[in-house]
């Protein structure tokens, strides 16, 4: 219940309720105190009360763990929103209130980061920020405003547009084949596979032979990047590729780990002496590939997982020459 008394001139009110922190505020008037006493007794009566006193107790390092025991933990990204939150946790933002944290402090902490790495790491960490308040606004009644809307984004970097020539292609399918006996012989295929059908990385280690039809010529995947399944067609190449693999004792097509696969992926590449080239770029050069054989942007981009044409043309790279071919 709320109890009013003069203090100094002043009305102070001071509500304790079972199941909710005491909360005091000051007012110049009684009436002014006894409305705001009843408003807020009607708030925990019907289950609408936000606590502004929370807001200036609580460390925003707090409010990420339990983010990330609530809903990181059922995210796909798990390891890695995981390991850049925890970075969070530990950043001197980490330990500021809520109410702390406002544009000011947020673009204090934009203009650190950007001293420190690329640009696109600082918009995706800015999105972390709004994400996690936004939830714990909408779902832990947190009575704070969101200040990232507030902040200027810096500008995001340009898309890759790493294409290989088609000596570097052949350089690279030499270098991933095993070079020593017992060698693996697993990342050939897996590099040949990804440049043939433009599947993402997670997307090929995870795949399964129950998935995978080929007499159909139809790899189901069950788990993509953004959360929708999708059947993807299958090339003659590509089928050749499955049909030549290793004889393996489990359901995995390719049974190596991401961590492994990584360390061989760099290790050829390097042999291989090509600069500036991630294992992604392979699904660039496989949509562009395809997109002389599906102009139909709707076919292309139901093969390559894309939910909007603004994305599709971040790996869609198509030759201006041949484009120009095209208008004669």
């Amino acid at each position: 219940m709320a109890s009013i008394r003069n203090r100094n001139g002043k009305w102070q009110v001071r509500i304790n309720r079972q199941g909710f922190p005491s909360t005091t505020k000051t007012f110049n008037s009684r009436s002014l105190a006894q409305r705001w006493a009843k408003q807020i007794e009607n708030e925990f009566d019907i289950g609408n009360y936000q606590n502004a006193n929370i807001v200036r107790q609580i460390n925003f390092k707090e409010v990420i763990e339990r983010y990330l025991d609530e809903v990181t933990s059922k995210s796909k990204s798990l390891k890695e929103d995981t390991f850049r939150l925890r970075a969070l946790m530990r950043h001197w933002i980490g330990e500021l209130k809520l109410n702390e944290l406002t544009q000011f402090t947020v673009a204090r902490y934009r203009d650190e980061r950007l001293q420190q790495v690329s640009n696109g790491t600082v918009i995706r960490e800015l999105a972390y920020f709004s994400s996690i308040i936004n939830h714990a606004k909408r779902e832990w009644g947190f009575d704070i405003t969101n200040p990232i809307p507030l902040v200027k984004k810096p500008p995001s970097p340009p898309g890759r547009n790493r294409i290989l020539t088609e000596d570097e292609i052949n350089r690279l399918f030499e270098a991933c084949k095993p070079r020593v006996r017992n060698g693996n012989p697993w990342i050939l295929p897996i590099v040949r596979f990804a440049y043939e059908t433009a599947m993402r990385r997670s997307e090929i280690l995870g795949l399964t032979w129950d998935c995978v039809d080929l007499n159909k010529r139809i790899a189901l995947l069950h788990i993509t990047k953004n959360g929708d399944s999708r059947k993807v067609p299958l090339s003659l190449v590509a089928i050749q590729i499955l049909e030549s693999l290793p004889k393996n004792t489990t359901n995995k097509i390719f049974p190596i780990n991401h961590a492994n696969f990584t360390a061989h992926f760099e290790r050829v590449r390097n042999t291989a002496s090509i600069q500036n080239l991630h294992f992604h770029d392979l699904r660039h050069m496989a949509i562009t590939r395809m997109a002389k054989k599906l102009p139909n942007v709707i076919e292309l981009s139901s093969v390559s997982g894309h939910k909007s044409l603004k994305m599709l043309q971040r790996y869609y790279h198509p030759d201006a020459e041949e484009l120009a071919r095209k208008l004669d």
